[in-house]
Formats: structure tokens, sequence, C-alpha cells
């Protein structure tokens, strides 16, 4: 994820923003190093078949698609919030949605569009924030992959994610649970023993439970569909998915049947 801007004044002066300066600034200083798969960015990258496994298949539950198929997600419209320099972009592009990614990092965006290029991939990437997002426009699927964590105000958040949704859209989003485990493995374990990312990454106060997700969701007229663990796996060196939430999950919402009905009528 990325939560970056151009500068940390630009965000905290944005009305209404949910984008934390603090935290811009920090990630700011990683652009450069997106696409290295050894760099500081490389639990991502590790991280990346998990989510990218995740959301194809809720994606093709969903929309009633064969998840084996190369362009499964043709035709939907895929909205990815604090994309960074487009790790989780270019292989859903690839498997046929066509995506917007936002970033309020100009760094961010010029690393991503520049990989993009590159690979030849038509991505719709926008340096700017959720609020600035045009009311108007409406995802299919919409992504919050390890953003939640960084924002100012989570249920303002997400409220403003179930606003670019469609009515019959889909919400993804991974985040990290708020527990000793979490603070000892997430933060103690990945920031300063094993230095896998830079100290100060992540603000444990910050991190948020299930139940708390799902009351925000609810709040907005959103139901967890599913829900799943991510777990690390030393031995082998990857991560998969688990019923183990204590540290990294992620879930899957859509609109309640009331709600959804209402927006279509």
């Amino acid at each position: 994820m990325s939560m970056q801007q151009n500068s940390p004044e630009a965000a905290s002066g944005s009305q209404g923003s949910t984008v934390d300066a603090a935290e811009i600034a920090k990630f700011s200083k990683l652009s450069a190093q997106w696409w290295d798969p050894k760099g500081k960015m490389a639990p991502l990258h590790k991280l990346n078949p998990s989510r990218l496994g995740f959301i194809r298949d809720a994606a093709c539950r969903k929309f009633e698609r064969n998840a084996r198929s190369l362009d499964c997600l043709s035709g939907l419209r895929l909205l990815d919030i604090g994309c960074g320099a487009g790790l989780l972009c270019e292989p859903l592009s690839r498997l046929g949605a066509q995506v917007t990614g936002i970033d309020p990092s100009a760094s961010n965006i010029a690393a991503a569009k520049l990989h993009a290029d590159k690979g030849q991939l038509a991505i719709d990437y926008r340096c700017t924030t959720l609020e600035e997002i045009d009311p108007r426009e409406r995802f299919d699927i919409v992504l919050a992959m390890e953003v939640v964590e960084h924002v100012t105000d989570v249920g303002v958040f997400l409220k403003r994610c179930a606003a670019t949704m469609k009515p019959d859209g889909l919400l993804v989003a991974a985040t990290l649970n708020r527990t000793w485990k979490s603070f000892g493995l997430a933060i103690v374990g990945a920031e300063y023993v094993l230095r896998w990312l830079p100290r100060g990454t992540h603000d444990w106060n910050k991190f948020v439970t299930p139940d708390e997700f799902t009351k925000h969701l609810l709040d907005n007229r959103l139901a967890v569909t599913e829900q799943t663990g991510v777990v690390y796996n030393p031995i082998a060196d990857k991560w998969g998915l688990s019923s183990d939430m204590d540290v990294n999950y992620m879930l899957v919402a859509e609109a309640m049947a009331e709600a959804s009905a209402g927006a279509a009528g």
C-alpha cells in the first residue's frame, strides 16, 4: 500500500481528507524501490500472490467468472486505493480488469506509470486521493489493501469506499489486527528484528480488529461475505491464507440487500 502525497502540508490541508500527512512522509522515501523484489518492498512482493488470488477468486465468485480464465476480470472496473507503484494494479490489469490506481504520491504514480508503460499496460493511474474521486464514478471492485491502518478516520474512509462502489459491487480489504500477537510480529518482529520494513512503518494503535472493521462496514450498509487470515511460513518463505486472523487478515464486503436494491432503484 501507499499513503503518500506531494507534500505533507498539502495532505493535512485537504478538507475532509482521511490521508495522514505523517504516513505520507514515511512511504514517500520508498517510491523508487517498489519494483525491487529484494529491496525494502520485498514483503509486499512475497505477499502479492496471496492477495491477488484472494481478490481474483472473490471477484469470480461474485460476478460468476471462471477463475482459471486468463481474462477472468474482463470488463470489470476496479479501483485500487493507495496503489503505490502498481504491484496489484498490473496483474489485475493482465486479468482483463479496467484498472484505476490512485495514490496521493506523485513519485509513486510516476514509478507506476513508467513500469506499466514498459509492460504495455493500459492502467489509469492518478495522483489523487479517495476524497477527490468524482462522486459520479462507480466501480465493480474497490480495493483497500494495507491502507486502513494508515488513515486518520477508518469510518469516514470506509464510507467513501462504499460511495465509489456500484450497487452490486465488491469491496476487498486487507489490514492488521490489533492484538499483542500483531504487536510482537508486525511491529517488533517485522520492523526491529527481521527489518523487513523501516522502523515506524506501522502504528499498532491504528490497527483495526475484525469486529471494529465489521461495525464500520455495517454503518455503511456493507456486510462481510468472507474473511481470512494471512500467515507467513518461514520454512517455505511464503505467505498463505489461514484461519488465523490474529495478525494479517483480508475480507470481502458487499452492499446489504436492501441498500443494494434501493441504490439500484
